[in-house]
Formats: C-alpha cells, structure tokens, sequence
C-alpha cells in the first residue's frame, strides 16, 4: 500500500504522478477560489479577508479555511500542483481544474429561487459544474464517448475525477419550507445521480464520490436548533440522521453505477465516518475543541454570531486552530481537512480503497 501521508499527517507526494490532471467539482468544502466576497455565500461573505488563509498561505486565498483543503492535501500527495478555479481563466489548468463553488447545491438553483427557499447569492449548482466541465472537454476535442472517443480518452484516461461533497446546502436551504426533506434527498441525490453518468458516459475512468459529513456536528447546526436536539456525541441528532439517509442514497446509487460502467473505478469516500472517529476520540489528533470555532464572535460555548461571522470587522480568531475541528462555523480548519485526506487517501474510509484505485490505475499504464 503506498503511504500518502505519513503517521504524524504530513503530505508526502509519492515519487511518481499517477495522473496527469484532477478535475475537482463540490461546494464550498472544495473550492479553491470560485468564489471571493462579492460572490459567495451571504452568510460568510469575508472569505476574501484575513484571517482566512492564515495558517498556510498566510494571506486570503478565497477558501473557506484557514488553510488547505482535503483537494489540496490530494493534489499533493498525487504529486500535483493545487487546483486552480475554473473561473481564474489565467491559470494554468494542464494538470487539473477546480469547478467547486461555495454555497451551490445539487439541485438546480432556480428551483430555490422559485421557491423563495434561500437568500443565497450563489447561483451555482453541481449542473453549472457540469456545463462548464463540458465546455472544457470540448475545448479539447471531446464532445462524447462514442463520435469522439479518442479525444475524451486523451483528456479523462489519465484523469481523477473528485466529486467533493454536494447537497448540504440544498437541505439547509429548505429548512422551514413546505417541501419535506425527502422531497429534497430525492431531487439532490436525483440531480448528482445525473452528474455522475453524465461524466461516466463521457469516459471518465477513476472518480472519487464524498459523501456528506455529519451536518448536525457543524457549529451553525447547534447554534441553531433546539438544545434538546442532540445525539450521544453532542450534535445534532436529527440532522445527523438526514445525513445517513442521503449518504445511503448516494451509495446505492454508486453501486448501480459500478455495474453498468464496469470499466471504471468509482470510489465513495466516507465523510460522514471518517468525521465520526474524530468526534469520538478528539485527542488522537490533537483536538481539543469539537464544537467551538476558532474564527468568529462573542466567546461563550460555540464563540459564534451568525450577524458577526470570521473575517468581519468585529470578529476574531483564535491563537491555536490546529486544535479546533471548525473554522467559522460551517467550515473547518485546516487541520481537519488534513485529518480527512488522510482517511480518505490512506485510511480506511474509502470503499474501495484508494489505493485500490491506484493500483488500478497503474495497471492500466
């Protein structure tokens, strides 16, 4: 098994590319710049201002961490350079793209907007991701598998296709509608169903698929609902449950996947799992704060005010964010994203295993 990241969690790039490019598609989980203040999600709209961007870049990078993400941590390891957003058209994208943009949902956006579901200023959904992906491909000679197979081929044959998590939003931006929350799992999980063929019919080979982390564990989940709300690890219990519905949704439909297209490797990267053993046992890798963001407002036990969120003028950020699991109340620390990678890469949260995709991959040439 080629060891990605070391024991002590430091990204170790293995001696030789595996792949010439990532195409990465998600929310704000995933994006490496999509988004900045003007653009992205009204609720964390400070992202293009420090102390965002702290602990690694030492300057606002656009991400909504204070450092690397989990796409970031992978582009490493695979010996890659970090994956420049697709809306930064004077980057160089020859070995990937980052479609991921912060705060888009799974389901079509205008669906929310006819619905007065969100006061979201992000228009974008996993579709968009889709349309400008296609663009790209085309940019490249590749219209489809089957009238320009050779073309596609060139592009997706050596290619990891990183589906980051989607869908979140979708049901925070329903709470309180009239649509129930299996309505909304239903044309989610409908709409990344349609990506993800969408994709695999184009020939796309090696794709990795998150699923959600336990959103009732995110510090906005508690500090919006009912404190009798809580499960035996202190989040939110009923979100956390709408969490393993949609996440055992999504994998029946990979295994359908896995079937028809037989010759590619669809990957389901654990979120909700891999989030799970670090609640339990916090201490193993260096945490001390569950709940608590390191960047926000007003102390007390969450340090959080949705009206003064990180990298407003009254905000602030703690000394130590490699001890916090979140970052600003929706996002989380770097630190945690290097946890993630690390189970997703080289742990045991990958089904099947990414070093099986690897291998793969190598024997493919």
């Amino acid at each position: 098994m080629l060891l990605i990241f070391s024991s002590q969690l430091h990204a170790n790039p293995i001696p030789r590319r595996p792949f010439d490019a990532v195409y990465a598609f998600g929310d704000s989980f995933t994006d490496t710049g999509n988004t900045h203040s003007a653009t992205g999600p009204s609720g964390f709209m400070f992202v293009s201002n420090l102390p965002y961007g702290r602990t690694f870049f030492h300057r606002p990078t656009n991400r909504y961490s204070d450092g690397r993400l989990v796409i970031d941590f992978l582009a490493h390891s695979l010996s890659l350079p970090f994956l420049p957003p697709y809306l930064d058209r004077n980057s160089d994208t020859s070995s990937g793209i980052n479609f991921a943009v912060a705060g888009s949902t799974a389901i079509i956006h205008s669906f929310f907007a006819k619905n007065n579901m969100t006061l979201n200023i992000t228009p974008q959904s996993i579709q968009t991701q889709l349309t400008w992906f296609n663009k790209f491909l085309e940019s490249k000679g590749c219209r489809d598998s089957t009238t320009t197979a050779e073309q596609c081929a060139a592009v997706l044959g050596d290619a990891l296709i990183w589906v980051g998590e989607i869908g979140a939003n979708d049901y925070a931006y329903s709470f309180g509608s009239s649509f129930s929350r299996q309505t909304i799992q239903r044309l989610a999980i409908g709409s990344v169903t349609s990506f993800l063929q969408a994709i695999l019919e184009k020939g796309a080979k090696y794709v990795v698929v998150q699923g959600l982390p336990p959103t009732g564990c995110l510090t906005l989940s508690l500090f919006l609902s009912s404190p009798d709300d809580r499960d035996d690890l202190g989040c939110v219990g009923t979100l956390n449950n709408l969490t393993i519905s949609h996440n055992t949704a999504l994998q029946a439909k990979i295994h359908l996947f896995r079937q028809k297209y037989p010759k590619s490797v669809i990957v389901y990267a654990d979120y909700y799992n891999a989030y799970w053993k670090v609640m339990k046992n916090p201490r193993t890798y260096g945490f001390k704060e569950l709940h608590k963001v390191c960047c926000g407002y007003g102390g007390g036990e969450y340090n959080f005010n949705y009206f003064n969120a990180c990298g407003s003028p009254g905000s602030s950020s703690c000394a130590d964010p490699f001890e916090y699991v979140n970052w600003d109340g929706v996002h989380l620390t770097e630190a945690m994203y290097r946890v993630m990678a690390d189970a997703f890469v080289n742990g045991t949260f990958s089904d099947p295993p990414f070093s099986y995709l690897l291998w793969k991959k190598r024997q493919s040439g």
